[in-house]
């Protein structure tokens, strides 16, 4: 997939895949729909750094979260 191009498909993409990667518990917290595409480039650097992983401590996944929030609308 390309993710170069700033596109809602590709924010729901990343989105699913970091839900995904995470095991996040509650997904509903965190639907792609919320997300815009103006914060693109923060979410792809996100999505980047998040496939890269194996594990995550507990306070990796709460910064991550954290971050998530921040970019949504």
């Amino acid at each position: 997939m390309d993710l170069s191009n700033p596109t809602k498909e590709n924010v729901m993409f990343m989105i699913e895949q970091i839900k995904e990667k995470l095991r996040m518990v509650n997904v509903d917290a965190m639907k792609s729909e919320q997300f815009k595409e103006d914060n693109y480039e923060d979410l792809h650097y996100l999505y980047e750094m998040v496939m890269k992983r194996n594990s995550f401590s507990p306070s990796e996944m709460q910064a991550i979260v954290s971050e998530l929030g921040s970019l949504r609308k």
